[in-house]
């Protein structure tokens, strides 16, 4: 490989990809919607191609003479217009996967999410192999399937081929998604461990997730998906205890039984659609299932087939955090 693009450039995984693709020499260019994102794109050390997912020709421009393609670039928030999830993951990666066809990109990496298989309750030890449930809950975890349903249909080798990989829980230094609203609930007083937290957990360190989409651009087989995780699960209280302490806060003892977690958040769903409340509910069934049970993957698979090491321990990654002062404002992907 020697040439890339990457769409959600200027987001959190997007930002460590290009990186990650810089430091092994390729040439790198990523989709910028807005003058930020083209500033944090080429921060990055990639060449910023104007257009935004809903530009098929800016795609296929962006794409031109590029050996892979990334697609990174989603709406991930748990709450949203649904017409709005389902333009930017669905229609989005639609548009990705033609354009790398059109400009005869040889293959496309496509960044998934183990929420596709959300709404069947705990997802213990699950493999590749694992089914998507009958109901998905939330309309990220529904349109994130869909999209990725549109990927796996787009593999046509010796044409495009695609390779699906779905990361837990990114987390790391620079982290302008997950733990600056984590740490923001705690400050505000809203933070509740579910069940008390005492639940495994599987989390995939950023530099890890970027390791495993840059084997599988190289490595993967088309058509296939895997997972990629920092290895052996964690308690999730212990680990997130230990992420959101490395800022300076202490997120408490407060806690809430699952069955009335699941509840509060049903009910609060209800009447932010009921009379179309402005911003999120202050939980979602959605958020409840991802980080409220078990979530434990399976990634044997990659380390097999990919040659995956997932490099990055949670304790080098925790002391990183520490040391690395305070995190990055949040801020959207581009």
């Amino acid at each position: 490989m020697k040439r890339a693009f990457v769409t959600g450039g200027s987001g959190y995984l997007g930002r460590n990809l290009i990186a990650a693709l810089r430091e092994r020499g390729l040439e790198v260019r990523a989709l910028a919607r807005s003058d930020a994102a083209a500033a944090a794109v080429e921060k990055a050390g990639a060449v910023a191609a104007r257009g935004d997912l809903d530009d098929a020709g800016a795609l296929a421009a962006g794409m031109e003479g590029c050996d892979v393609a990334f697609h990174s670039a989603a709406k991930a928030d748990d709450w949203g217009p649904p017409e709005e999830f389902h333009r930017l993951n669905v229609d989005g990666t639609r548009r990705v996967c033609e354009a790398a066809r059109k400009a005869a990109v040889p293959r496309l990496v496509h960044v998934s999410t183990e929420a596709v298989l959300v709404g069947g309750g705990p997802l213990v030890r699950v493999d590749e192999t694992f089914p998507y449930p009958e109901r998905a809950i939330g309309l990220y975890s529904v349109t994130k399937r869909l999209a990725e349903r549109v990927a796996l249909e787009a593999n046509a080798p010796p044409g495009l081929s695609v390779v699906v990989v779905r990361p837990r829980f990114i987390w790391g230094r620079d982290d302008t998604t997950l733990l600056p609203r984590l740490v923001e609930a705690v400050r505000a007083g809203r933070f509740r461990w579910i069940a008390g937290g005492r639940y495994l957990t599987s989390t995939t360190h950023v530099a890890n997730a970027c390791e495993g989409l840059i084997l599988a651009a190289e490595r993967g087989r088309p058509g296939e998906v895997y997972f990629v995780t920092d290895g052996e699960p964690v308690e999730f209280r212990r680990f997130v205890g230990d992420l959101i302490r490395t800022q300076g806060v202490d997120p408490g003892e407060k806690a809430i039984p699952r069955p009335l977690a699941r509840l509060f958040a049903a009910g609060a769903e209800l009447v932010w659609r009921a009379f179309g409340r402005a911003g999120a509910p202050p939980v979602t069934r959605m958020a409840v299932a991802i980080a409220g049970e078990e979530v434990t993957l399976v990634d044997e698979k990659a380390r097999r087939e990919l040659g995956y090491r997932g490099g990055m321990t949670r304790e080098r990654g925790l002391e990183e955090l520490r040391a690395g002062g305070d995190m990055a404002p949040a801020k959207g992907g581009g």
